[in-house]
């Protein structure tokens, strides 16, 4: 294959490892960045959505854009400063690329979005689908006006296809770091009731999705980009502690505990989200890592600490 991919958000734990994964199937790379001097491995073009700025040679150079933008929702304690980066960063960033595109003279054959299961809120043990009726909450709000930013380029006769991210298993970054450290300090344990559903998928698999949507011209509109098989909390870490060979030790972490220690930000980890991927998997799309065991194994099974 060949063909230039720009990518925003591409300094991010998916956007690195996408970009390695389209460098090693032929394609060019290059990524959208404020700060574009300190990108050394790829191509870069500056843009700053704060300031409304892109540089338009960014547009004409792409044959297709994967949008990554956004501020990180788990990185911080969700302050109303920081809620309000989470929301714009998105609105911002998929306003300026449809006003770039709608003014530019481009070759820009489909843009894929990412976006988060978010939307769905908490289901319980309910199954949901793309169909499924959207939460009323502060990530279904964020998740829903980065969609409708997004939705806006089709408009132009581009093809958009966007992708519902569950939690991205990966050592780089992410969540998985984060519950893998207490186990290694042996002090593994569920978190809340332990019944929450968690949809999770492996990073090499989220980053084949991309660029299937990207290929496929068949693929358009919204695609949940899960797993097939959620688990619960305490599955999870029951899988993690078998793979890092570590106990788990302690009772559950009361959500209580989660709350004061969180704020608001506890609900990422304390709500059920079961989400279906028989969409992306009726494209033909088949995943390397269908369960959670094979998954872990593939990035914790060879330590031996």
């Amino acid at each position: 294959m060949s063909g230039k991919i720009l990518i925003t958000g591409g300094s991010g734990l998916v956007g690195m490892r996408l970009s390695e994964m389209l460098i090693d199937l032929g394609y060019e790379v290059a990524h959208l960045s404020r700060n574009p001097d300190k990108i050394t491995k790829y191509k870069a073009f500056k843009w700053d959505f704060k300031d409304d700025f892109i540089d338009d040679s960014a547009i004409t150079y792409a044959d297709y854009i994967i949008h990554l933008a956004g501020a990180n929702v788990g990185d911080e304690k969700w302050t109303e400063d920081r809620k309000k980066e989470i929301y714009y960063s998105r609105v911002k960033g998929s306003d300026l690329l449809y006003r770039c595109l709608k003014e530019s003279k481009h070759h820009v054959k489909a843009l894929i979005s990412a976006s988060g299961i978010s939307i769905y809120g908490n289901s319980g043990e309910q199954l949901v689908s793309e169909e499924s009726t959207y939460a009323d909450d502060f990530l279904a709000d964020v998740c829903k006006v980065w969609e409708a930013g997004v939705w806006k380029i089709n408009e132009l006769g581009i093809r958009i296809v966007i992708l519902r991210l569950g939690i991205v298993l990966s050592r780089n970054g992410g969540a998985l770091p984060q519950m893998a450290l207490p186990m290694k300090l042996m002090a593994g344990a569920p978190l809340g009731s332990g019944r929450q559903y968690m949809s999770w998928i492996h990073i090499d698999d989220l980053c084949r999705i991309f660029i299937k949507a990207m290929e496929d011209r068949q693929m358009e509109g919204v695609y949940n980009a899960v797993a097939p098989h959620p688990v619960t909390n305490k599955e999870f870490m029951q899988e993690l502690s078998e793979v890092m060979h570590r106990p788990l030790v302690l009772p559950k972490v009361p959500a209580f505990a989660i709350n004061f220690m969180f704020g608001e930000k506890s609900e990422v980890v304390l709500v059920s989200q079961r989400v279906s991927a028989n969409k992306i998997m009726h494209t033909g799309f088949t995943f390397e890592y269908n369960y959670l065991k094979e998954a872990l194994e593939s990035l914790y099974g060879h330590d031996n600490d």
